[in-house]
């Protein structure tokens, strides 16, 4: 039997070629540069929501948001939708402002240190490092969101896999795993406000219709 693939890497296979390609341009950045980060992002985010989850009724609150709100989103395909992230011209009702937003729900009090550490260990720079972050976002929650439907997933499940997806993480080290363990090590106020997640959602979809 085959070990059934992690999060990152089904996710990260999905951003290979082209969408990576737009995220460094709209960056400025080098793109193999822009590679390793995502590499780390997507463990630190999706460990971010992880540890979310398990809190009391967190897996449920996220189940709601990604029901309500992110569900459309990855099925008119992964192009669209990182279209609309980096169409954005900012502020908070834009697609680009949604994005940073749902990041700070994702990793509260912690973003700050995460987009700073992020960014000194790739070379990209803090404010760099919170623009992709920014982007990956909505990204990472139209993924679950996806593949809760896929799998008929409940909360259960979803705070499980979540679970799984955090400890291969930590256990896999590397720049991700140091990210995340630091992320984790430090009590900042992380929450997922899943009031904030739906009407955060429904403003991006809203942005993109």
């Amino acid at each position: 039997m085959h070990p059934q693939q992690s999060l990152v890497s089904e996710l990260m296979a999905q951003l290979q070629g082209a969408p990576m390609q737009q995220m460094a341009q709209q960056l400025g950045a080098d793109r193999q540069q822009i590679q390793t980060a995502v590499g780390a992002a997507l463990p630190l985010l999706l460990g971010a929501l992880g540890r979310n989850a398990a809190q009391p009724q967190g897996a449920a609150d996220l189940m709601g948001a990604l029901q309500r709100d992110h569900a459309a989103a990855m099925p008119q395909g992964l192009g669209d939708l990182l279209g609309a992230v980096l169409g954005g011209a900012g502020g908070a009702a834009s697609p680009a402002g949604q994005g940073a937003a749902i990041l700070g729900h994702i990793l509260g009090g912690s973003q700050q240190q995460a987009q700073d550490s992020l960014g000194q260990a790739t070379g990209l720079g803090g404010q760099t490092a919170g623009q992709l972050l920014s982007m990956l976002a909505p990204i990472v929650m139209a993924f679950l969101a996806q593949r809760v439907q896929t799998g008929n997933m409940d909360a259960g499940s979803l705070g499980q896999s979540l679970e799984q997806e955090r400890a291969q993480a930590q256990s896999a080290g590397g720049l991700g795993g140091g990210l995340l363990g630091s992320l984790l090590d430090q009590d900042g106020d992380g929450k997922l406000g899943a009031s904030d997640l739906f009407k955060l959602g429904s403003a991006f979809l809203n942005n993109r219709s």
